[in-house]
């Protein structure tokens, strides 16, 4: 699943809209990692954006 565990962004949609206007259907997908994070005292797994990653809302685990 696309969402971030830490500020829940996921898939947001849209639309390709071509020179004559057309639209067709489009998805905006967050750029997510698993990373292995402290949580609760104990390294999980879990799936972060990449911006929460380079703010440091998570702590890494080694």
């Amino acid at each position: 699943m696309a969402k971030c565990s830490v500020c829940g962004k996921g898939v947001t949609f849209g639309h390709n809209v071509s020179h004559s206007v057309r639209r067709t259907n489009r998805a905006w997908k967050p750029n997510i990692r698993k990373v292995k994070a402290v949580v609760d005292g104990t390294p999980k797994t879990v799936s972060v954006c990449s911006r929460c990653l380079r703010s440091g809302k998570i702590t890494r685990a080694i």
